[in-house]
């Protein structure tokens, strides 16, 4: 760690410790040439993967756009805003612990609609209409019995 006041790389830890919260550590540092005292802290950073768009164009993840696309589909559905906060958590999550630098629109649209599964099925038809671009009443009719059918239990 460079000292802020001279510039010299060789500096010594003398007090590490954790924040209250635990999100961070704070290290007390002694620069051995000016001998000056300084502050770090250490945070880790984890970054969202870059979207890539099905035009090939990239673009930084967006949780509003995320937001307002599964609050389209919950439009005057009876989901919590607890819920929704859920599912967004969940999406934020699963990209984060992918460990990707870029990842696919469609992987996003893949998580937004089991999401929308998981909260409510009108929103994911809803969705998956525009998503999957349903072109006749069939394409709507397939997604619908494949809904209705996890809420069928398995005959044994």
């Amino acid at each position: 760690m460079k000292c802020p006041f001279c510039q010299h790389e060789d500096t010594q830890v003398l007090d590490t410790r954790i924040s209250e919260e635990g999100d961070s550590i704070r290290r007390r540092r002694r620069c051995n040439k000016c001998e000056k005292r300084f502050t770090t802290y250490e945070r880790v950073e984890l970054a969202m993967p870059v979207i890539v768009k099905k035009n090939g164009s990239r673009t930084e993840f967006d949780p509003v756009k995320l937001r307002s696309s599964l609050m389209l589909a919950l439009r005057k559905r009876p989901v919590s805003a607890e819920a929704v906060d859920g599912a967004i958590h969940r999406i934020e999550e699963k990209l984060r612990s992918s460990g990707e630098r870029e990842i696919n629109s469609g992987q996003i649209g893949e998580l937004v609609m089991r999401e929308l599964q998981r909260l409510d099925k009108i929103a994911y038809i809803r969705f998956a209409s525009v998503y999957k671009s349903f072109e006749d009443v069939t394409e709507f009719q397939d997604a619908i019995a494949e809904v209705g059918q996890e809420r069928k239990p398995t005959a044994k």
